[in-house]
């Protein structure tokens, strides 16, 4: 009996450090450590807080570097839950075109801020960014929609779908969610048609972003037209609720 619950307790345990490294990168690493202390729970929070940041100095020999998470200025993370969770690290030369990018927008139509979602984590080329497809190596990122109240129809950025026409059938499996169960939770929000224009042009003219991804419905919309911006297809996660580019 005492060897069945301790195999119980391993299998705990490594649950535990399994949703945390898939979550954050870091925190299995940090719960793992907290098991030599008393006060796990104390421990895990106190070691995970330093590790993530440590892992702000310790980015830029992985190439990459953190998007200011505590900025009231053009470019600004969109919830706090990415910066909790280690999901704002991007290279060097994509932080250079976010940053552009939010620069043009807010000279353009003052008082403007480009609101990042998901980014990569800050170590290792590969590890994936779950539920993404891809955010695997600091080169994507994802930013909300502009809107009129400059209030996101979600708290966090993402499925606050603009609803539009689909060829793609309702099949499974998908990530091609459309979320109804947080309809409540949503804002009432009017989204801006010309801002989020513009961003999509400032990117699409861009010579470092090489893709955007965008549910066609709203390029038609938007009236936006470029080589570089592209359908997900039906497979993936929907992108008319956010703005996906690439280096």
């Amino acid at each position: 009996m005492k060897a069945f619950i301790f195999l119980l307790q391993i299998l705990w345990h490594f649950m535990i450090f399994a949703v945390l490294t898939i979550l954050t990168q870091i925190g299995g690493i940090a719960w793992l450590v907290a098991l030599f202390f008393k006060r796990r729970i104390i421990a895990f929070l106190g070691i995970y807080f330093v590790s993530s940041l440590g892992a702000i100095f310790l980015a830029p020999h992985f190439g990459r570097q953190a998007l200011p998470c505590f900025s009231n200025e053009n470019l600004v993370v969109a919830s706090p839950l990415y910066c909790v969770l280690n999901r704002t690290y991007v290279t060097p030369e994509m932080a250079g075109v976010a940053g552009d990018l939010a620069e043009r927008m807010a000279t353009e139509f003052p008082g403007t801020q480009t609101r990042v979602l998901d980014a990569s984590f800050p170590f290792w080329d590969g590890f994936p960014l779950i539920p993404h497809l891809s955010h695997d190596d600091g080169e994507k990122l994802d930013i909300a929609f502009y809107y009129q109240n400059d209030q996101m129809a979600s708290p966090i950025g993402y499925w606050g779908f603009e609803d539009g026409p689909t060829q793609c059938p309702d099949v499974w499996p998908t990530l091609r969610w459309d979320m109804a169960w947080l309809a409540p939770f949503m804002r009432d929000t009017v989204f801006d048609e010309t801002r989020t224009r513009a961003a999509l042009l400032q990117l699409s003219q861009d010579p470092r972003v090489s893709k955007i991804l965008l549910e066609p419905h709203l390029e038609t919309r938007l009236g936006v037209r470029s080589n570089k911006i592209r359908f997900q297809g039906c497979r993936a996660a929907r992108h008319d609720d956010h703005i996906h580019f690439q280096l």
